[in-house]
């Protein structure tokens, strides 16, 4: 007899479907049963006979801060996984209700994490640390697999549609990350961001009237405060970032050529550096260098921004903010285009800036040469 008849078994609550000629179970399991009944193969074995991607452990600690403090106001999204043996499906008789009833698996049965694998190990280390998540559910989607060749091509499918959203998009409907609160905030509130931010693309089109995604603000304000964010900002560090944006865009008249409406969104993209990521990254950096250097007169030395030539035209961001005629948010080209504004503020670099620095004037040199 099976044993999923003689007792021997998990039972789940689940609902019954019909999908590609295939039923298919959508059951509720506690998440204290995540970790014992579905197992992921860690196993090192070559891709082509495996039905999974390996695990990226570097995931996992993210994943479990989010679940440790967040217990009362988490979302985690279903579980899709194969069982390599037969189920049984009860319906539940006392209800007028067809597909409604109890899925019984096999205890032997190996049952394999098709899409949400991460999840499932960051379970496993969240009840180490909350055990009180043990009693929420997670919805789990069954299918009954029919071998390594449909497993991988589950995984496939599953994953060929899935888009990510763009991290603007992601920033604007966070509401958990500070760095994405204060962006927010001044794509709201703040010039030059007020008006001019695009809070859902990655990208801003050559026609667009917009000059910065919010993505671009959220990581220039991490630059500035020198923070990622996670841990949160004091309404100190908040109220400071307004004021050095505030007085970043007193001393850049392109930028209040565009608000005054002298020159258009498009063109000023087009022909000038600080119109893009990575002039605003580096002014980030810059600010954060400055701010500490000159905690009481950095507002008097930002001025001198005026005198800096932001156009692209300009020789000295080749190579610098400018990769083969293109712009570049490369670290390494955010850190030379900083290393100019700090040349034009007469702030001294770090020991890893002169460093690049001394390493681009040598491949200047010998390019030119």
């Amino acid at each position: 007899m099976n044993k999923a008849q003689d007792g021997y078994c998990f039972s789940f609550p689940a609902v019954r479907g019909l999908q590609a000629g295939k039923p298919f179970y959508i059951a509720t399991c506690p998440l204290s049963t995540i970790p014992k009944i579905f197992v992921f193969d860690e196993d090192e074995v070559p891709p082509e006979l495996r039905a999974q991607r390996t695990l990226n452990k570097s995931r996992i600690p993210e994943m479990v801060r989010y679940l440790v403090e967040n217990p009362k106001d988490y979302v985690f999204s279903a579980l899709t996984v194969s069982v390599a043996s037969s189920v049984t499906f009860i319906e539940n008789s006392a209800i007028d209700t067809p597909n409604l009833g109890t899925l019984r698996v096999p205890m032997d049965a190996q049952i394999l994490i098709n899409d949400g694998q991460h999840r499932r190990a960051a379970i496993e280390a969240a009840l180490k640390e909350n055990p009180d998540l043990a009693h929420d559910n997670i919805p789990v989607l069954f299918f009954v697999d029919e071998g390594l060749k449909r497993s991988q091509q589950m995984f496939a499918d599953l994953n060929k549609y899935a888009v990510k959203p763009s991290p603007s998009l992601g920033a604007l409907y966070d509401h958990r990350d500070e760095s994405s609160e204060l962006a927010r905030y001044q794509a709201q509130h703040i010039a030059p961001f007020k008006g001019f931010t695009e809070m859902e693309k990655s990208s801003i089109s050559s026609k667009s009237g917009k000059l910065f995604t919010l993505s671009s603000l959220k990581q220039a304000n991490k630059a500035l405060l020198g923070k990622n964010g996670k841990d949160g900002f004091t309404e100190e560090e908040k109220a400071l970032s307004n004021e050095f944006w505030q007085a970043v865009y007193d001393a850049t008249p392109e930028w209040r050529m565009v608000l005054n409406k002298e020159l258009s969104p498009s063109q000023f993209r087009q022909d000038y550096i600080h119109a893009h990521g990575v002039g605003l990254h580096a002014l980030g950096a810059l600010g954060c260098a400055l701010i500490t250097a000159q905690p009481t007169e950095w507002k008097q030395t930002i001025q001198r921004l005026k005198d800096v030539d932001w156009r692209k035209s300009n020789p000295n961001w080749a190579n610098r903010s400018m990769l083969h005629g293109k712009l570049s948010k490369a670290s390494t080209n955010i850190m030379l285009t900083t290393n100019a504004l700090k040349h034009a503020l007469s702030l001294p670099l770090t020991p890893d800036e002169r460093a690049l620095e001394n390493q681009h004037i040598t491949s200047n040199e010998a390019s030119n040469g």
